[in-house]
């Protein structure tokens, strides 16, 4: 069986094309992605330890931004309440905390949390959910398979 980390990599690389696609409307060409552990609660783990991959396409030495603490925010925020960051900061704004970042792109699909921070917020939350469904799904074919 392979392991969650190897998944979580097939994943970004099965939409990366998309990914480079998607640039073509994008304002920026880079991106950092952020992959929390399934497996791993809050309650159970500190965030950083919980964190399964992550991977940068196109930066740089800087970044314009810091866009990978971004990620790890909007990361963190969906993680702690097992929900996109746009739901929590438009429905449930009482959750968020100081550090928080205003801004959206995490995907939650299941106990699978994906965020990206680098492009519009709209396109960081669809590419999280593309990595988000591929993650999940390759996930079932390989426990389908063996």
């Amino acid at each position: 069986m392979m392991k969650h980390i190897d998944i979580a990599s097939q994943a970004v690389a099965l939409v990366k094309p998309s990914i480079e696609e998607l640039f073509q409307r994008t304002n920026r060409k880079e991106l950092h992605i952020v992959i929390m552990d399934p497996r791993i609660k809050p309650w159970d783990a500190d965030f950083n330890d919980a964190i399964l991959y992550q991977e940068s396409i196109h930066s740089s030495d800087t970044w314009e931004n810091p866009y990978d603490e971004f990620a790890r925010n909007k990361a963190e925020q969906a993680w702690r309440n097992s929900r996109s960051n746009i739901e929590i900061q438009t429905m449930h704004p009482s959750s968020l905390r100081e550090g928080d970042i205003p801004f959206y792109g995490s995907f939650v699909y299941g106990n699978v949390v994906v965020a990206c921070s680098g492009v519009e917020q709209w396109f960081d939350m669809l590419i999280s959910g593309w990595i988000a469904l591929a993650f999940e799904q390759l996930m079932v074919h390989e426990h389908q398979t063996n």
